[in-house]
């Protein structure tokens, strides 16, 4: 269905497929048809939900049966030729400029932060004892996370502490607009309540980047009333939640829904720096769920916007002038953007943009970005090309 082969300094180091076919068994020949086999450092895949995970998880395993194949399930993807729905994106790293490792992290419900930072010391110790083969070491990680588990924070934060300045960044698993289970890929199997460390080590440039498009305003609330285990907020400055919300940014008379919540995402200053604190829907009592962690005390800001192409658009250009050329963007974007974008008629213009920049990714249920889980927030590592 497209074939997109990154090609650096005369070899192909980085290849991306997509398909549409209706079935497991047709999107995997398509895939496999367009991908390199032999010499691989790991294989990634985005999955929409219309697919069954486990049946395709297995048959693309057995396709790659001597590389790791990681992916996870999507609220829509970041494809070759732009945004998309009801496909699946596939991309391969080659060993002659990647070396990768790959830890599952099983059980997040009974998460301990000493798991976490265990877990990241012994696959960073993993990925320098595999490096020999390419030179130099340039090493960055990627982070896959059920994005129904609640746990992203306390993941991010014991990960990012034990990994010794090693960049990381990621996506937390969708399941479109369902909000019911989302799944994570590896060894073979669809896991559920689980996320993947992936790190890579690569002889290429790259950067780690987020995008946002929103300035804070001075209208605060406080977070006055909350379950903070369910990232339900029952009441904002002593009242109550969806109504104080709807007050402040000014949407009284207007039906919340996620389009509402995607134009007016609150913010949250963290060490100078403010970041996205958004919400997933209103529940019958008038509470909001977020998608990120809440607590009683924390002060929202809200937001005001500015231009998403322009702000997205900007990123780039940044990149650029950071490392050079970019050969492919692995991104990992809001679900709110694209329901922000598809509000105020911008879809076909950011779908151009990222066909143009070649970005490949998925939209999520949440991002991450170093110590930080976020939202409304494009996230992602840029690779550039091999230096003349």
């Amino acid at each position: 269905m497209g074939q997109a082969d990154l090609r650096f300094g005369g070899s192909s180091s980085v290849a991306v497929a997509k398909s549409k076919a209706p079935t497991v068994d047709e999107a995997v020949a398509e895939l496999v048809a367009q991908l390199p086999s032999d010499e691989l450092a790991l294989v990634l895949v985005f999955l929409s939900p219309r697919y069954d995970p486990h049946r395709f998880i297995a048959e693309i395993t057995r396709h790659f049966a001597d590389t790791p194949v990681c992916g996870c399930t999507t609220a829509g993807e970041l494809a070759p030729d732009g945004w998309d729905e009801n496909s699946v994106v596939a991309m391969t790293f080659s060993q002659a400029d990647f070396n990768a490792v790959v830890r599952p992290i099983l059980n997040l419900a009974n998460f301990h932060v000493e798991d976490g930072r265990r877990i990241g010391s012994e696959l960073r110790h993993e990925l320098l004892r595999a490096t020999s083969e390419v030179s130099g070491r340039n090493p960055f990680g990627l982070v896959l996370i059920d994005g129904m588990c609640r746990r992203e924070e306390a993941v991010m934060s014991a990960l990012y502490a034990s990994l010794d300045n090693i960049p990381i960044v990621g996506g937390s698993a969708g399941d479109g607009l369902r909000f019911e289970r989302t799944w994570v890929f590896f060894d073979g199997k669809a896991h559920t309540d689980a996320a993947l460390l992936i790190l890579l080590n690569t002889s290429l440039p790259f950067r780690v980047f987020k995008c946002d498009n929103f300035e804070p305003t001075a209208q605060k609330m406080v977070v006055t009333d909350a379950d903070i285990e369910q990232r339900v907020v029952k009441e904002l400055n002593a009242e109550p939640a969806a109504a104080e919300y709807s007050r402040a940014v000014g949407i009284i008379d207007a039906k919340l829904d996620p389009f509402s919540f995607a134009s007016h995402p609150v913010l949250v200053r963290v060490g100078g720096s403010y970041y996205a604190r958004s919400i997933q829907r209103v529940d019958p009592d008038g509470s909001l769920r977020f998608f990120c962690a809440i607590d009683e005390g924390m002060v929202l800001t809200t937001a005001t916007s500015c231009s998403l192409v322009g702000a997205t658009r900007d990123a780039f250009a940044e990149t650029r002038d950071q490392i050079g050329d970019v050969s492919l963007y692995i991104g990992f974007e809001c679900l709110l953007r694209r329901l922000d974008a598809e509000q105020h008629q911008l879809s076909r213009e950011m779908s151009e943009l990222y066909r143009q920049n070649r970005v490949v990714g998925f939209h999520t249920y949440g991002e991450q970005f170093g110590s930080m889980h976020v939202n409304q927030t494009f996230t992602g590592v840029a690779i550039g090309r091999r230096p003349t």
